[in-house]
């Protein structure tokens, strides 16, 4: 060996073992990884039915029962909580290789320690959850493997430190565990009889086996998605009464959610009110029966924002907690096969059941539009249904382009708050495309409607279809308008004459969006610094400006427009123009409400000077 060989030799780092601190890292499980002590009881009902369907694969005919039993400890100690299962049991062996062993499962198979599907188990944890709410954890069992083998009792305590000695035959005859509690300090509530039956029944309603808490029963065969209804209108009473049991309220309608393919069963409950798109959903999931969580906000597509679910599983992945789901292309298909569901109810409805489809429509109207929105055929098959704001009332986009050779649209509310009126008039339709996913469904319509026409309306397109003033008229009244654009021109608002019904309306505030970003950028270059006024000055654009549209069929167009004084021209003007900012609810800038209290109180003024000269003349 020579020296360097020798050097390395003796430079080689000994082995070491990792020492757990048992009750850092109980403090760990109830702080960070499980969001509440109740998952204790989840924990033991797990490793109870797992050890029975353990025994139940080499004993088809083994006995499938759960017992929680609560009762006062020994010597005034407290609330304890006992759990009997029939289950496979363990061996001293197996105590030591699993209770003692943090993060080794039983339900890890040998050599490749690949997890079993038949468990609900599979991190080898579960059992130190109990520290949460016990001070100190006892377990007797017998394995059913091994029958001639004793009873083993295994005792653990918070501070890391457990026991182990066989028991006598009498100690336990059956094989099976069971397993018992003292409650800590401060956590006898979680072990009280009616915090347990309600966490029973809340986790394990649906577990394939005889689970009580005293004799009061906890599981609920069949599911209520499973059982079998005289009649549909029975099967939607049942379902709502569950929904409401479960969710706290009645929902509008239900779907099954049966996807046997991918291992799952249950149903999806309708919210009877709207919600907004970003309000998370939160649905009960089930791993063979085991509430897994009530908050799978991942479990459905985005927009499918409108129900709540509850379901039963056997392929989806949970995570370490066993409180949410695992992210992973398992979970990805069956959102997806979920969501197709939902899409098949829509259409089944849509073609067989249109009084339930308009119920549904008046509520959650703006969930299939986003569906819609992303689904080519759901919008074929939604056209005659989804709702719209027109300038002919509330309709279908199918009934709106079968009256219209053209359909114009708004890409904002305060757009078509401006030009409705005006348009309809013109005999212009107009839908308003300034809801959620409404512009975007008015422009892929010619894409599944074929020779529909979709055209933006804009100011110029507005302004064309009102009528142009004779120009001999138009010329007369050139001092007037000349005033009144003199008036509008630091607002950045042209003034233009035309005639257009209805008579009532005396003038039409019209911009578009880039009017709008142009006079944001000028405000904004008025109060910036040199620096920023110079950026913003880079970026002045020839965008058009917004224009006053004067309707010269209006009465009180036609007085204004034969006043003589400039003055008063130009303060009735300002008023104009504020009245028809208010009609189109555009909100208010500061120079434009410092405008209105301008006009407001320049004709307040002429107003009262024309009754003093009216009393002088008398």
């Amino acid at each position: 060996m020579d020296s360097q060989t020798s050097q390395a030799s003796q430079a080689s780092p000994s082995p070491h073992s990792f020492q757990v601190d048992l009750r850092g890292l109980v403090d760990l499980l109830s702080h960070h990884l499980y969001s509440s002590p109740k998952v204790y009881l989840r924990e033991l009902l797990q490793n109870a039915v797992d050890a029975i369907t353990a025994r139940r694969a080499e004993e088809p005919g083994a006995p499938a029962r759960v017992r929680l039993h609560v009762e006062s400890a020994a010597a005034g100690a407290g609330v304890a909580l006992r759990v009997e299962d029939t289950g496979v049991g363990l061996t001293e062996s197996d105590v030591h290789n699993l209770l003692a062993t943090i993060g080794r499962s039983s339900k890890r198979a040998d050599g490749l320690r690949e997890v079993r599907s038949d468990f609900l188990g599979q991190f080898g944890i579960g059992l130190l959850a109990c520290f949460v709410v016990a001070e100190r954890i006892r377990v007797v069992s017998r394995s059913a493997r091994t029958p001639d083998a004793p009873p083993v009792e295994w005792t653990a305590a918070d501070d890391g430190s457990y026991t182990v000695r066989t028991l006598p035959d009498e100690a336990r005859r059956e094989p099976g565990t069971t397993v018992h509690l003292v409650a800590r300090a401060g956590a006898a509530e979680w072990l009280s009889e009616g915090r347990v039956l309600a966490l029973a029944r809340d986790f394990g309603s649906l577990l394939p086996y005889d689970v009580r808490v005293g004799e009061e029963a906890v599981t609920d065969l069949p599911a209520p998605w499973d059982r079998a209804y005289p009649s549909p209108a029975t099967r939607r009473v049942a379902l709502a009464r569950h929904c409401h049991d479960l969710f706290g309220f009645t929902p509008l309608d239900s779907i099954d959610l049966a996807v046997p393919l991918a291992g799952i069963r249950g149903t999806a409950y309708v919210l009877p009110s709207a919600v907004s798109p970003a309000q998370r959903a939160g649905h009960r999931v089930h791993l063979k029966g085991m509430l897994l969580t009530e908050r799978a906000e991942q479990l459905l597509p985005d927009w499918a924002f409108f129900v709540r679910c509850v379901l039963d599983t056997d392929s989806l992945r949970p995570t370490a907690s066993r409180e949410s789901l695992y992210e992973d292309e398992t979970l990805a298909a069956v959102r997806e096969a979920l969501g197709e569901r939902i899409r098949s109810w829509l259409t089944g409805l849509a073609a067989g059941d249109p009084e339930r489809l308009a119920a549904f429509l008046s509520v959650h109207h703006l969930g299939v539009k986003s569906l819609a929105r992303h689904d080519p055929e759901m919008l074929r098959t939604m056209l005659p249904w989804l709702p719209f704001e027109t300038t002919d009332g509330r309709l279908s986009l199918e009934e709106f382009a079968q009256r219209h050779p053209v359909v114009h649209f708004t890409r904002t509310v305060e757009e078509y708050r401006q030009v409705a009126p005006i348009a309809s008039a013109q005999g212009v339709g107009v839908v308003n495309g300034g809801y959620t996913y409404d512009s975007d469904l008015v422009e892929a319509l010619p894409s599944v409607r074929p020779g529909t026409v979709v055209a933006e309306l804009d100011a110029d397109t507005v302004t064309a279809h009102l009528d142009a003033v004779d120009p001999a008229e138009e010329l007369a009244l050139a001092g007037f308008l000349a005033a009144a654009r003199t008036r509008l021109d630091p607002l950045g608002c042209d003034v233009v004459l035309r005639a257009f019904h209805p008579l009532s309306v005396p003038a039409l505030h019209l911009d578009d969006r880039t009017a709008r970003h142009e006079q944001a950028r000028a405000e904004a270059e008025e109060q910036a610094d040199d620096l920023w006024a110079g950026i913003l000055g880079s970026l002045r654009g020839s965008a058009p400006r917004a224009r006053l549209v004067l309707n010269h069929l209006n009465p009180l167009i036609r007085r204004i427009s034969s006043l003589g004084d400039p003055e008063l021209i130009g303060t009735a003007t300002e008023s104009l123009y504020g009245q028809a900012l208010l009609m189109a609810q555009r909100p208010l800038r500061p120079a434009d409400s410092a405008l209105l209290n301008r006009a407001f109180i320049g004709l307040l003024e002429w107003a009262t000077h024309s009754d003093s000269r009216e009393d002088d003349r008398r």
